[in-house]
């Protein structure tokens, strides 16, 4: 499943781990070498409802220009050739839905506990219910 809503891209989690794959020399491509922070926001579409929400997955992208390494995505994915491949280090993801009348964020940093914060639509602050650490190991399971 591309992670991209336009036809440049091809990517998804391979290997345990999140890769951007893209056209050569796509605008994307060029910005992330010039500045490899990238932000990518998803919505599951017209048919889901609010408690499916959004996510929100930044951190930098990483160039692979290792043959072995390209070879063995090009293997598992087929993408057109020629094309960029990006690795990337997760810096947080961020999953925003509705439950009964609440606005409820679930947030995951490396190396911190899973944060889950609610709001009402009343006056009263948000609050929080930290839980416990996500080692990277069990994110990726549950991918």
């Amino acid at each position: 499943m591309p992670w991209a809503t336009d036809r440049d891209a091809t990517g998804g989690i391979r290997f345990g781990e999140l890769w951007l794959g893209m056209m050569p020399n796509s605008r994307k491509a060029l910005d992330l070498r010039r500045d490899p922070r990238f932000a990518v926001h998803a919505n599951p579409g017209p048919d889901a409802g609010m408690a499916d929400g959004d996510i929100r997955i930044s951190g930098r992208a990483v160039e692979v220009t290792e043959t072995e390494a390209l070879s063995r995505y090009a293997e598992d994915v087929h993408p057109p050739q020629p094309f960029h491949l990006f690795r990337t280090e997760l810096a947080e993801i961020v999953h925003t839905g509705v439950d009964n009348d609440e606005l409820v964020m679930r947030v995951w940093r490396p190396g911190t506990a899973l944060r889950t914060i609610r709001r009402g639509n009343d006056a009263e602050p948000p609050r929080e219910d930290a839980q416990r650490p996500v080692s990277n190991e069990s994110l990726t399971a549950t991918r």
